[in-house]
């Protein structure tokens, strides 16, 4: 059965109580505060729902990662690295990232990111736990994506482009200053064709928690100000 959440409780159900239909469902309701937020993504879960819906927390099995030493430039793509066409800063448009990755897509009905679900990611980022990769073509924002950096782990969350390869090379720069750090895994959550195209591949649940158990408590190294 489903477990409901209790807004008094920050406690989770054990990931092998998820559904296996729909794929990873482990439980909802609660609310969106930040201490739900990092008690989920330390325990194994994210946050996913559309606007009439509960909140629906979620841990698929298997779960999608890169390892940032499998990481897949292919050669098209070293091509746009090497001619410099963008620009990439990290942490210096929160707003403006998760605001575009919330913006209607030509291939999807509505957003997940709904107006609390920013506002949400926004207090974790002035919690120094929620970062921003931005892409800039001519000084305009072209592309980018946030996520969640937890001890050596990164929790990718969204990601847009507005040009040709905008977003690859944004997270294509995350990924190689994460390793440079030491990071360990970037969770992708689910799979897609343009997270496999870059070395993404699929972990089991039980797989995925091990990491969770020796890395999220990992001092965290990163220069967010490069």
């Amino acid at each position: 059965m489903l477990t409901w959440l209790s807004r008094d409780s920050l406690a989770f159900p054990p990931l092998q109580q998820a559904l296996r239909e729909p794929n990873g469902l482990l439980a909802a309701g609660g609310d969106l505060s930040a201490e739900r937020l990092i008690a989920a993504y330390r325990h194994g879960c994210f946050p996913w729902y559309q606007d009439g819906q509960p909140l629906l927390w979620w841990s698929p099995d298997p779960r999608t990662v890169l390892f940032p030493d499998e990481l897949h430039v292919s050669r098209s793509l070293t091509k746009v690295l090497r001619q410099q066409r963008f620009t990439v800063s990290f942490d210096q448009d929160f707003a403006a990232v998760i605001a575009a990755c919330a913006a209607p897509r030509d291939y999807a009905d509505g957003t997940w990111i709904t107006d609390a679900m920013q506002q949400a990611y926004l207090e974790l980022h002035r919690r120094g736990l929620a970062h921003s990769v931005e892409v800039r073509q001519d000084g305009v924002l072209v592309g980018g994506l946030y996520g969640l950096a937890m001890g050596r782990l990164f929790f990718g969350e969204s990601m847009f482009s507005r040009t040709d390869n905008a977003s690859k090379v944004g997270f294509v720069t995350l990924v190689r200053h994460l390793q440079a750090a030491g990071f360990s895994l970037i969770d992708c959550q689910m799979p897609t064709q343009h997270l496999h195209s870059l070395g993404a591949r699929a972990i089991s649940r039980a797989s995925f928690a091990s990491y969770l158990a020796r890395d999220l408590d990992l001092p965290c190294p990163v220069d967010w100000r490069a």
